[in-house]
């Protein structure tokens, strides 16, 4: 392999250039697992742990590699390598952390396009489908939605579905496949190419590593039946992994996400929600809430059918998650910088008083 099939390119070899890694092994993070990591390469695959200082020196969590990451390595041993360095990344998809008020979570790196992935049956949600969206923009990731188990509904079902998909969203690619009778497989492999990094997003059972599996032509990737008693697959994905394609792409496979919070990060709203954003510009107020105000566009093409309420109900509580996010990180940075403050007060202090 080749380091083009990983998705190497000239900006990533100007850069190994520049900062004098031309002595250096480069690969991609295949596999995280706890300051481990699986590394491709050109000469293989290594089992890879970071050098000390490049663990010390970083400010968080998220400065560490990431599946998906370029990285300069050396060879210790056969088949193990240490890591020097990250190189920059083009594209970071992030959620919140869940569990973690103001704090992100990488969900991948150097990501061209986002595969947002929902199951005809008890999976799918629009205003979940919205959320995915959110995140893709915010990264200034290319979404692509993918509907599955299709062969579970008729034709009459499906293009219903599909019609409110895209009555909700518009300019972006929808595909409606079924990976047990390989229905719209071929059109989505068009999609695929080379030298492109693609990262499926879903909640869990939703065929995920199905679409691996016939998006590749083999099985990759192991998978469960549909469950009769909760009407969906069987979560088998249990950790993040990059899984190159015959045809030089590449694609992420994620364990199925139960939360997906958003951040702080600006555009992902405002590309998601385009029509409502269009709309407050002919408010008659610039701040306009859309909430009760006399003159309020957005209330406007709600009365007239334009704009559906349930757009709008998900608007709102992803605004204000969004809200929460950015006053939780400023209420952080403002504690420890208080914290900061006090313990350099306790060394002057100390330091006076020391003799």
């Amino acid at each position: 392999m080749n380091l083009e099939d990983l998705g190497y390119n000239e900006a990533l070899e100007a850069y190994r250039q520049e900062y004098g890694f031309d002595h250096h092994l480069v690969g991609r993070v295949t596999v995280e697992h706890r300051e481990r990591y699986m590394v491709s390469s050109e000469e293989g695959e290594f089992d890879a742990e970071l050098l000390g200082n490049l663990r010390y020196a970083a400010a968080s969590k998220n400065d560490l590699p990431a599946v998906g990451d370029w990285v300069a390595i050396s060879e210790y041993d056969e088949g193990k390598a240490l890591i020097h360095a990250v190189f920059p990344r083009h594209t970071v998809l992030e959620r919140q952390a869940v569990g973690k008020l103001g704090e992100r979570q990488i969900i991948a790196t150097n990501i061209d396009y986002g595969i947002i992935v929902q199951s005809v049956n008890r999976d799918f949600s629009i205003n979940r489908l919205e959320r995915y969206l959110t995140l893709c923009h915010a990264a200034k990731i290319q979404p692509l939605i993918v509907v599955t188990k299709v062969d579970l509904i008729s034709k009459a079902e499906q293009e219903s579905l599909l019609g409110k998909i895209r009555s909700r969203i518009a300019d972006v690619p929808v595909f409606a496949v079924s990976n047990e009778t390989q229905e719209g497989i071929n059109a989505l492999k068009d999609m695929v190419v080379r030298g492109k990094t693609y990262c499926l997003l879903g909640s869990s059972g939703v065929g995920k590593s199905s679409l691996i599996n016939s998006l590749s032509g083999v099985e990759r990737m192991k998978t469960g039946a549909i469950s009769e008693g909760i009407d969906r697959g069987k979560h088998v994905t249990t950790h993040r992994e990059l899984v190159p394609l015959v045809n030089g792409a590449v694609l992420i496979d994620n364990p199925g996400m139960r939360e997906v919070g958003i951040t702080d990060r600006s555009g992902g709203l405002e590309q998601t929600f385009e029509q409502i954003y269009a709309l407050s510009g002919s408010c008659k107020f610039s701040d306009c809430t859309h909430t009760s105000e006399i003159g309020c566009a957005v209330l406007a093409a709600l009365d007239s059918g334009d704009l559906e309420e349930a757009t709008l109900e998900n608007f709102y509580k992803m605004e204000n998650e969004q809200a929460h996010f950015t006053f939780t990180v400023l209420e952080r940075k403002n504690r420890d910088k208080k914290f900061g403050k006090m313990v350099r007060e306790v060394k002057k202090y100390k330091k006076k008083t020391k003799y």
